[in-house]
């Protein structure tokens, strides 16, 4: 916890509170169904709270913004984004319906109510979104397809409307045919070796 703190330390006390918590939930929560690896369940802060954050090192999410999680797993990002944009309303999806069930107690027992989860392939989902997140299920020109039309078309925020990639390691020849691509490096961002090759790949898409 104090990891977040290091680089989020104008949380409030009931955002704190929310961090502080996702410890006991997620451990507990594993116990019984294996949403994170047994070795990543101990860095829980490192490598799957604060890596989600590296998206509001990128962008600070502006009041009423809609955000799509797509193959969210344990409920990552979307669940520490939901904590740090109360204001926001976050929609996770994934095809496996026993991760979802772990992000509803979750959200349930820390009192979050800005998020709904949906067990669904992403293609089936209907409504559009501000920005679509997520943590590298795949390869972005794969990811694109899955999201197509999914794009709100009415600009809330700093940054156009588009995607949020979490993804580590050469991406230039998955990113080569994207002209309006921006890779952030979360080292800039965060010191920990962790974050070495770790990104936040950003490309805006047109509402269509």
């Amino acid at each position: 916890m104090d990891l977040i703190l290091k680089y989020f330390p104008e949380l409030t006390d009931v955002q704190i509170k929310q961090f502080e918590a996702l410890k006991r939930l997620y451990q507990d929560w594993n116990s019984k169904i294996n949403v994170i690896s047994r070795k990543d369940i101990d860095e829980l802060y490192l490598r799957h709270v604060l890596h989600s954050l590296g998206i509001a090192k990128v962008i600070s999410f502006n009041e009423g913004s809609s955000i799509l999680d797509v193959g969210t797993g344990g409920g990552f990002p979307g669940v520490p984004l939901a904590i740090m944009f109360p204001n926001c309303q976050f929609h996770l999806v994934d095809s496996i319906n026993k991760k979802l069930k772990v992000i509803n107690a979750v959200s349930e027992a820390i009192g979050l109510t800005n998020i709904k989860t949906t067990h669904s392939r992403v293609e089936a989902i209907d409504d559009t979104y501000d920005f679509i997140v997520s943590r590298a299920v795949t390869a972005m020109p794969e990811f694109t397809k899955w999201v197509k039309g999914k794009i709100d078309k009415i600009q809330k925020n700093d940054l156009k409307n588009g995607i949020l990639y979490l993804k580590g390691g050469d991406l230039s020849e998955e990113l080569k045919q994207y002209t309006t691509v921006k890779a952030y490096l979360l080292s800039d961002y965060f010191e920990e070796d962790f974050f070495e090759t770790k990104k936040v790949i950003y490309l805006p898409l047109k509402h269509k």
